[in-house]
């Protein structure tokens, strides 16, 4: 599968934006400033296909990213305390709305930071998307920051908190090194051959 010929296709800032569900979408969600454009970037082997912005909060549409044999959707991130509540409530609905829609979904690619413990936002997020019945992944960003012992010592703690939930793949990952890409990348294939044949 090439992660290579990507293009950004469409930004929607409200439901009624929502481009039609005609290929496979693979989402990102995350809380603000926890490395979500990073990934993106480093999925597709490009420095700037998703911005990575010096001011957290500032993805306020969901965005969509077109391969050749599916689609990368971006949700705004969450949980940035200096946005207004209005626009909280804008980027909840249009997020709520997505998800309500009938649409390919083969994988939700769940980002949290493995320096710190999950977000209550976190924590909620994860809750939906294990009660919706959706298919994700946790993966553990900025792991390039933490030393060994701490590295293992946070994987064991986020194996802990996801051990009532079956079938979640959590994967560290760096931006930096590489970490966890090939094992992302493989993730994604498996999840849309799946679907597919699910679909079938």
């Amino acid at each position: 599968m090439n992660f290579n010929e990507v293009a950004f296709e469409f930004a929607a800032g409200r439901v009624d934006q929502l481009p039609e569900s005609d290929m496979p979408e693979i989402v990102f969600s995350g809380h603000s400033n926890v490395g979500k454009s990073s990934l993106i970037n480093k999925l597709v082997q490009r420095k700037a296909l998703a911005r990575v912005s010096a001011q957290p909060g500032k993805t306020a549409t969901i965005n969509f990213y077109k391969l050749k044999e599916f689609r990368m959707v971006d949700l705004p991130g969450y949980g940035y305390a200096k946005v207004s509540k209005a626009e909280k409530d804008r980027w909840a609905k249009l997020v709520e709305g997505y998800f309500a829609q009938d649409r390919q979904r083969p994988l939700v690619i769940q980002i949290l930071d493995l320096r710190h413990p999950p977000t209550d936002d976190d924590l909620h997020m994860i809750d939906f998307l294990y009660r919706g019945g959706f298919n994700f992944a946790a993966v553990l960003t900025k792991s390039d920051k933490l030393k060994k012992t701490a590295f293992e010592k946070q994987i064991e703690y986020y194996k802990e908190i996801f051990s009532t939930i079956e079938h979640v793949p959590l994967i560290p990952f760096s931006a930096q090194t590489g970490l966890g890409n090939d094992e992302i990348r493989k993730l994604i294939e498996a999840s849309i051959a799946n679907f597919k044949n699910t679909e079938v």
